[in-house]
């Protein structure tokens, strides 16, 4: 079996703040800049100013959003010194899938259940992975971000190593306030620029976002309506299949000769994608030697599935998995999104937590004069 390590960053409330950048959608071509840097900021953001109106973009506010940015030397030293550590897939998924948050996923679930299953019924993706993702995301809605938007993308956007990438997301962010989506001082997101609940960049703001609860707003920061629409919408449409699980764990033959043969890996898309094997039908798999945990026969269902092999198991993952890769293409994201979802619908109780022992009297004075 192969092994491979999970490379994961430290710091981050989640990890999907970056792997979105990583995925952001090339910047307009119609539109040329000179290179970040070559020019000094104000004369850089002036220049801003003067395409965002060329955009069509309104002269307020152009001049509101922008006015007295100034770099923030906090989000470059974010951005250029992330720091890295190796986990194991199984460390990763401990690390943020246990027992409280699998409690309290199970609890948004039941408080959301009327909302929720109206985004299940218009977008076919069942509640369950809704929590979950949106678990994953902000902590069940409790991070959706509290830098100011426009200084953070206009930062990032004038430093030269991903300038036109963020350039184009900043003319996004304009493009939202001008909209009236939201107000300025409640833009506000990571220190990558993702925003709100789903932690959606400014251009998936405005190809995935709805304003579920038509108020007006397409509102991800407050609008739990909004929030699991936008998610469900996103997923939708990025080919959710109804009815249909994300994969399972698998045993694999003890000579996998054939099997590698047979499936190689993919040599196009994401790092995570070039990780997963050609997708073969689940008869062909069972032909190959693959079995259940338990060592019994795969389903005999007609679904396509590709294989993972990682250093806590081999997996059989389905395209509803590849839908999940899209929102954040880590394998580390994308299979603890699985296992939530799993867990947050499973019925199986969960170990009731221990209440912390209480200190006697004398430990509680011998404390106190320590702090003396």
């Amino acid at each position: 079996m192969i092994a491979r390590t999970l490379i994961l960053l430290v710091g981050l409330v989640h990890a999907s703040a970056l792997m979105a950048v990583a995925q952001l959608p090339e910047p307009d071509p119609v539109f040329s800049a000179p290179p970040p840097q070559s020019v000094p900021f104000p004369a850089w953001l002036q220049g801003v100013r003067e395409e965002a109106l060329a955009r069509g973009i309104s002269a307020p506010t152009v001049a509101t959003a922008l006015a007295d940015i100034t770099p923030v030397e906090q989000i470059l030293n974010r951005d250029r010194t992330q720091a890295e550590f190796k986990e194991t897939l199984d460390e990763y998924i401990a690390r943020r899938i246990g027992v409280p948050t699998i409690r309290l996923g199970r609890q948004m679930r039941d408080t959301h259940r009327p909302v929720l299953e109206k985004v299940a019924a218009a977008y076919k993706v069942p509640p369950h992975v809704l929590v979950a993702v949106w678990g994953l995301e902000s902590n069940f809605g409790r991070f959706s971000g509290v830098r100011p938007l426009m200084p953070t993308l206009a930062t990032l956007a004038y430093d030269d190593r991903r300038g036109p990438m963020f350039r184009s997301q900043l003319f996004d962010a304009l493009t939202i306030l001008d909209a009236g989506y939201i107000d300025l001082p409640r833009l506000k997101g990571s220190w990558a620029g993702a925003m709100g609940q789903p932690q959606f960049m400014p251009s998936s703001y405005l190809k995935y976002a709805v304003d579920f609860d038509a108020d007006g707003r397409k509102d991800i920061w407050s609008s739990q309506a909004d929030v699991f629409g936008s998610i469900g919408n996103y997923l939708s449409t990025n080919g959710w299949t109804a009815g249909q699980t994300w994969g399972r764990q698998v045993t694999l033959p003890t000579d996998t000769t054939a099997l590698t043969k047979d499936a190689p890996l993919r040599t196009a898309g994401c790092r995570a994608a070039k990780e997963l094997t050609e997708p073969r039908p689940l008869g062909r798999w069972q032909a190959l030697g693959v079995r259940t945990m338990d060592g019994g026969a795969l389903p005999q269902a007609d679904i396509m599935a590709s294989l993972l092999r990682t250093d806590s198991g081999a997996f059989l993952v389905y395209p509803n998995y590849e839908v999940l890769l899209s929102y954040n293409c880590a394998h580390a994201y994308a299979m603890a999104v699985a296992r939530l979802s799993d867990r947050v619908v499973d019925t199986d109780p969960l170990p009731v937590a221990k209440a912390p022992a209480k200190k006697t009297k004398k430990k509680a004075t011998t404390a106190r004069k320590h702090k003396r």
